[in-house]
């Protein structure tokens, strides 16, 4: 079986690798083509273009970023196919445009899975991702034994759409979970305490969280370096209120979330972690 692997930047470029690293037959696409060379240094293969890649894939990864961009790659790739082509598609999206793409490809003869992923730049790293995988039950138990290399869960969680409606509500909590650890943090700041200890003393009990174990270090060392930039964050956050809207679902939380981050990212700082969501509560308290 030949795979194809499209989008290498933060997350994509250790998954493919992780996939190479297994032994599997693996071509490699970037738009920057600098980011292929430490997988073609590592075994994969190097397509000149999506058409070539589209024609000599059996099974085809994309990990980009915005709804259009998954919907250019594939119009580059699925023209060129094989049938029964089986399209994995990792980016986060709006879910409307995973059950569009999914019906498209079907009508071409083709297979498409929306399995967005969830974990971090460290969890692609150590291929301990969380992926939410939509579509027909046997396209996703080909695509789940396909990704394992990178995969710490992986689950069918309804038809396509489903995986991207998953990664929505995972996207609310992960809003939820940063507000606090910001908000609490600023607030121990403000009180005089030490906040490496309160980031220890209240993370280790029921205020603990995978956001103040991970994000906590980079608040406490001012790194505001990514990991899953303020952009994306609020890409993701546009997504969500779009979806939360036609479903009839109220999200306050993650739209107060939202507009502190568009204060970073109007003040130049949308290419820094979303942990700097601190600095924002630092400059209004």
């Amino acid at each position: 079986m030949k795979l194809g692997f499209v989008g290498l930047g933060i997350m994509g470029g250790p998954m493919a690798g992780h996939l190479v690293a297994a032994g599997m037959d693996v071509t490699v696409w970037n738009r920057s083509p600098e980011k292929t060379e430490p997988l073609f240094a590592a075994g994969a293969n190097i397509a000149e273009n999506l058409r070539d890649l589209g024609e000599s894939c059996d099974v085809i990864c994309t990990c980009v970023s915005r709804t259009e961009d998954v919907q250019a790659c594939l119009s580059a790739m699925t023209p060129h196919a094989k049938p029964n082509t089986l399209f994995i598609d990792h980016s986060t999206i709006a879910p409307d445009g995973a059950v569009a793409l999914a019906a498209q490809l079907k009508s071409n003869g083709l297979r498409f899975v929306d399995a967005p992923i969830t974990g971090g730049s460290m969890g692609a790293q150590k291929g301990q991702l969380t992926i939410f995988c939509g579509g027909d039950a046997a396209d996703v138990e080909q695509a789940i034994e396909v990704i394992k290399p990178y995969t710490k869960t992986a689950a069918r969680v309804g038809p396509s759409g489903a995986g991207q409606q998953m990664k929505m509500a995972n996207q609310i909590a992960v809003g939820g979970a940063l507000l606090a650890l910001c908000e609490c943090l600023n607030y121990a700041s403000k009180a005089g305490l030490d906040i490496k200890q309160a980031h220890e003393l209240i993370g280790g009990g029921a205020g603990g969280s995978w956001a103040f174990t991970n994000y906590g270090l980079k608040i406490l060392s001012h790194d505001w370096t990514p990991g899953f930039t303020v952009d994306n964050q609020r890409k993701d956050f546009a997504y969500c209120a779009d979806a939360a809207k036609k479903i009839g679902a109220v999200i306050p939380g993650t739209e107060l979330v939202d507009r502190l981050l568009a204060d970073l990212q109007a003040d130049g700082h949308g290419d820094w972690t979303t942990a700097a969501l601190f600095e924002a509560y630092q400059a209004k308290s």
